[in-house]
């Protein structure tokens, strides 16, 4: 059984003080979180007893991470839950769905974002009746996907009566939980340890003992307990042979209290340590496998309690146990449980049972491993799939068989950023086959890309690969070359990889896809773009393309390279489309952003506001840093100079080429044409494709204004070159524009604003009846010019360009014209996420709907919609849906 422990919360008052906090707050209506972090022993066990007695009214429902489970996705999560899963039906059929398949109810590949705001809802559901408090327990064993949803949680419950509390060993090995609040328990002062040492060892205690105990245990409250019992007291003032940490203190004595029991018992401490479901019933078969009288024997056992559960007192005596026993005496245990778990309800857990006991090599044993894995990468378990691919392939003979599962394993693992792993997986490849060894160039490739380091570039493995398939598999080949231009496009040296790619096998008739793409981008770097955009034009305006359906990002840029506002809006319209299907964490905010950036450029910088607001969202409720470029192209372009300023200086130019291009936006806003001169310099200096391209109109308006007339037809040559290659209305308009301004000629602004029609146009258009009307002010054709400058002010004023708008108002007060006011807009009064909800419900859309698209609780969106309520003057929802300029 389970012993009492002395009361170790001694020295503990700050942590006390945080939790009882916690639930204050909690009863109040004011979710949180805290993860308390320490080294085993140091007393984050105590606290959570603690935490149970003092939550007196709440729902407690707890899970514990175990080592052994790491594997097995949404394990953690399932546990926590269990208790309120009866609540299931309550919740909407998409989100109920998305639980199920997780926790193994239902089959299919369960959406992320769904599991965690339907996990959200379903305690929603349960703080009806009563406050509630999670406890995990152990939680640096969580698995990867139970973290990542339990860390969601806590960064959403802040309008819930909802306190989560997470116990963690220090130093953590899972980034979710470093984000949220922490407490770190470091080891008792002196006075507390002698403190909690008296009230341990009642007896007279030799000075002697005291102070070896006090030394050894380092202030760590369960090896003061524990020490103690290692050696007993006659020991410590003998000066007996100590373990190198406390933790191994506190194992040692566990041990020791293990070590006299019969070879029955500890064989069935040996089954308990290995199962971590606790289940009493799993036990007792397996025990009754293995020959083992389990009544009898579980009457001697210390460290563990045989009940309803199976627990043992502390998670080190688990650890313990398990590590005490033989290693054939595991392989039994494993064995035993393997027999006896379900192999239909619960596969995984079999497979995985039958893998520790394996002594040599399986094939048997290693193809269960694998479809284990396939499943966990179906129900997002990709941590887990990486694990068992780890194990499949170490119990697999065959050379060739083993290289692929290590190959995957490598991948699964690239997936979870465990790198250190995935890199040492890679040096045990061993292979004959050109494939084989084309993927693992192509692994070493991924690999120095995201590590940024290495003895070579990321490029010249991905082109190894690629030379290694030219005979082979010519499809492939052409692949990877593409793969390593898109590299040279982020990372540099771009000409040497050109230069080796252009011996990629020579495509078929006709040349499409990657073939045509390829094609294009060795053109456009050693030919310009006037031949590129003969082969890359009709391939970007083709946004259904499959080959943009794998690179989005580099369909953008090329799409931008080439001015094709269509074929932007397309291939980020599909990505975005691709991102909510997959539930990727990764794809989805890469579209979102694309598509914010291309509503910007379209006019729409409410839509662009809320793409940004969901953007946002889900990096909030993942823990992962927003993409800023659509920020940086919405604020440029809405010309608000306090707010643009401190999001440009809060951003790192190397870490968004964004940040120039939208600096030279702002300057000719605000007419600061020395500041945009100089920062369109720098963004047509660094060649960005995209970003480069956008920046050269900005360097011909401010050169213009600034007197610079070489630099002027020098960057209107350059974009001439562009405009022609994509011969797109946007860039034509644009490019008729700048002439227009280097060149004088009144034609080519009036060419401009008919190439720039459309309601997709408007902020161009806007543009460029604003420069056409300064030209006419200035040569005193004061009329003509206020027929220019109404039109550019309304079109600038509706669309919120601020800084443009107030220059077209300048130019018009310097005709004689009084301009309107700018009517204050219902948005300009609201963040981006209050725009973002107040739009949804404008269209219709529920508490519960808006909160399941921006991943928070309803009632959290309830305060937002009282916040907006306040600052528009309203009392309804139906007051907002009557708001014109809201949507």
């Amino acid at each position: 059984m389970p012993e009492t422990h002395v009361n170790a919360l001694v020295g503990r008052e700050d942590a006390i003080r945080r939790l009882d906090a916690l639930l204050r707050a909690a009863r109040e209506g004011r979710g949180g979180a805290l993860v308390l972090r320490g080294e085993p022993g140091i007393g984050k066990s105590a606290l959570l007893r603690h935490l149970d007695e003092a939550a007196a009214g709440f729902l407690v429902v707890r899970a514990s991470g175990a080592e052994f489970e790491m594997e097995l996705p949404f394990a953690a999560l399932h546990q926590l839950l269990a208790p309120v899963t009866g609540r299931l039906k309550s919740l909407p059929a998409p989100h109920r769905q998305a639980l199920e398949i997780a926790f193994g109810l239902d089959t299919g590949t369960p959406d992320p974002f769904l599991v965690g705001v339907a996990s959200l809802g379903l305690l929603a559901e349960t703080v009806r009746e009563r406050p509630l408090l999670c406890v995990v327990d152990d939680a640096q064993w969580l698995d990867q996907a139970s973290a990542k949803a339990l860390a969601f949680l806590a960064r959403r419950v802040s309008a819930e009566s909802i306190a989560l509390v997470f116990a963690a060993r220090a130093p953590g090995r899972l980034p979710e939980l470093d984000e949220l609040p922490g407490h770190s328990l470091q080891g008792l002062g002196e006075s507390d340890a002698r403190a909690l040492l008296s009230s341990a060892i009642r007896a007279p205690l030799d000075q002697r003992v005291r102070d070896r105990i006090l030394a050894e245990a380092r202030g760590n409250p369960l090896a003061l307990l524990e020490l103690p019992r290692t050696a007993g007291l006659a020991g410590m003032a003998g000066g007996f042979a100590q373990p190198d940490s406390v933790p191994g203190v506190i194992e040692q004595s566990f041990r020791s209290r293990l070590e006299p029991l019969p070879p029955a018992a500890r064989l069935l401490v040996t089954v308990a340590a290995a199962d971590p479901t606790g289940d009493p019933g799993l036990l007792w078969r397996a025990a009754e496998l293995l020959g083992i009288d389990a009544a009898a024997a579980a009457q001697s056992v210390p460290l563990v309690e045989f009940g309803t559960r199976i627990r043992f007192s502390h998670p080190l005596a688990r650890s313990a146990a398990y590590r005490a026993a033989a290693p054939e005496e595991r392989r039994r245990a494993h064995e035993a449980l393997a027999a006896v778990t379900d192999p239909v309800a619960d596969p995984d857990r079999r497979a995985w049972h039958r893998a520790q006991a394996s002594a040599g090599p399986d094939e048997q044993v290693a193809a269960e491993l694998e479809a284990s894995a396939n499943r966990a990468q179906e129900r997002g378990g990709v941590a887990a799939a990486a694990a068992f691919l780890e194990r499949s392939a170490a119990l697999t003979i065959s050379p060739d068989q083993r290289a692929e599962r290590v190959l995957a394993a490598v991948q699964a693992k690239l997936s979870v950023g465990d790198f250190d792993t995935a890199a040492d997986l890679l040096t045990t490849v061993r292979t004959a086959d050109p494939g084989q060894d084309a993927m693992a160039d192509l692994l070493r490739g991924r690999l120095s890309f995201v590590r940024r380091r290495g003895d070579e570039r990321p490029t010249a493995y991905l082109l190894r690969a690629a030379a290694r398939l030219a005979a082979t598999d010519p499809a492939r080949s052409r692949e990877c070359y593409l793969d390593a231009v898109e590299m040279g496009l982020l990372l540099g040296g771009l000409d040497d990889v050109v230069e080796a790619a252009r011996n990629a096998p020579p495509p078929g008739e006709p040349v499409s896809g990657t073939a045509a793409v390829l094609t294009g981008l060795i053109s456009l770097v050693g030919d310009g773009h006037r031949a590129a955009g003969e082969i890359l034009g009709p391939i970007v305006g083709d946004a259904d393309d499959e080959v943009w359906a794998r690179r989005p990002s580099l369909g953008f840029m090329l799409a931008t390279e080439l001015w094709n506002l269509d074929a932007m809006c397309g291939i980020a319209t599909r990505a975005v489309a691709a991102g909510r299907e997959s539930g990727s964490f990764h794809a989805l905010p890469i579209g979102l952003a694309m598509q914010a950036t291309a509503a910007v450029h379209a006019g729409d910088f409410g839509g662009a506001m809320e793409l940004i607001s969901e953007e946002e969202a889900i990096a909030d409720a993942t823990g992962a840093a927003p993409l800023v470029y659509p920020r940086l192209h919405l604020a440029a372009m809405r010309g608000r100079r306090e707010d643009a300023v401190e999001l440009f200086a809060s951003v790192d130019h190397r870490m968004s080429l964004s940040v120039p291009w939208a600096t030279a936006v702002l300057g000719n806003g605000l007419a600061d044409y020395p500041a945009a001169l100089k920062a369109a310099k720098q963004a047509v200096e660094y060649g960005a494709v995209g970003t480069a391209g956008l920046a050269l109109p900005e360097l011909v308006e401010a050169a213009v204004r600034c007197g610079e007339t070489a630099v002027a037809a020098a960057a209107l040559a350059s974009l001439q070159e562009r405009t022609r290659a994509g011969r797109q209305a946007w860039g034509r308009g644009v490019e008729a524009c700048a002439r227009a301004l280097v060149t004088e000629d009144e034609s080519a602004y009036q060419e401009a604003i008919g190439l720039l029609e459309g309601p997709a146009l408007v902020v161009h258009r806007a543009r460029a009846q604003l420069l056409y009307g300064e030209w006419l002010r200035r040569q005193g054709r004061r009329r003509d010019a206020r027929s220019a400058l109404r039109p550019a002010h309304e079109a600038l004023s509706d669309l919120g360009a601020e800084a443009f708008a107030e220059r077209a108002a300048g130019e018009l007060r310097a005709t004689g014209e009084h301009a309107r006011s700018r009517t204050s807009k219902a948005s300009d009064q609201l963040t981006m996420q209050e725009v973002h909800i107040a739009r949804l419900v404008a269209d219709g859309a529920t508490s519960k709907e808006v909160a399941a698209k921006l991943f928070l609780s309803p009632r959290t969106v309830d305060a937002h919609l009282r916040n907006i309520f306040r600052k528009l003057g309203l009392t309804s929802r139906r007051q907002l849906r009557d708001l014109p300029d809201i949507r």
